[in-house]
């Protein structure tokens, strides 16, 4: 399945200043009987999100409306915990394009760039000046430049550099999931069947 190409996202961020966030926090286990990607942003963070009977926390930052944006930016060591591939799909289905934080666990970042979700591991450094800066301004823009991997505060205009894998890279700024590339290849995998002895 395709996703939104990623190149450079230009927005506001959401602001989620709690380290050890995991997989059972970021979607309840209760949620995962579904087995197509649709439908998990209803019930991201959904403990933190409402009450026991469905009314919203007002404290809550995804239900405070002076936050928003398709920034996510997270404590340290965020999607610890069990390997659901769901808690990835409930960040991209609620409408987030990227997490920031200072350490991810590796399974949940690899599930985020398997779906077109941009996990941008950043110093504690910057990402307390990003934090510092969302709660001086919450219309703060951050950019993120995947070509150039680059993170800026816009209005501060301090960066950093991040890392990211060059095959994942490339099928994040195509839009392909892993199926997608070997499709977007098919002819040299052919050609190569076709040379090649049994």
């Amino acid at each position: 399945m395709a996703y939104d190409k990623f190149n450079i996202l230009t927005t506001t961020a959401v602001p989620l200043p709690i380290e050890n966030v995991d997989t059972d926090q970021i979607i309840p286990a209760r949620f995962l009987k579904a087995t197509e990607r649709k439908g998990f942003g209803d019930n991201l963070f959904r403990d933190w999100r409402y009450h026991p009977d469905n009314t919203p926390k007002e404290h809550f930052v995804l239900n405070n409306p002076i936050y928003s944006g398709k920034i996510l930016v997270g404590g340290k060591n965020f999607g610890s915990g069990s390997s659901r591939e769901h808690a990835a799909w409930s960040v991209y289905d609620y409408g987030f394009r990227c997490v920031v934080s200072s350490f991810f666990a590796d399974i949940f970042r690899n599930n985020c760039l398997n779906i077109g979700v941009l996990p941008v591991q950043v110093s504690a450094e910057f990402l307390d000046k990003i934090f510092k800066a969302i709660e001086a301004n919450p219309k703060t823009e951050i950019e993120v430049n995947l070509p150039e991997q680059t993170i800026t505060i816009l209005e501060t205009g301090e960066q950093e550099n991040f890392a990211i894998n060059d095959y994942k890279k490339e099928n994040m700024l195509n839009g392909f999931d892993d199926i997608d590339y070997l499709l977007n290849i098919k002819s040299n995998i052919e050609k190569f069947a076709e040379n090649t002895p049994l």
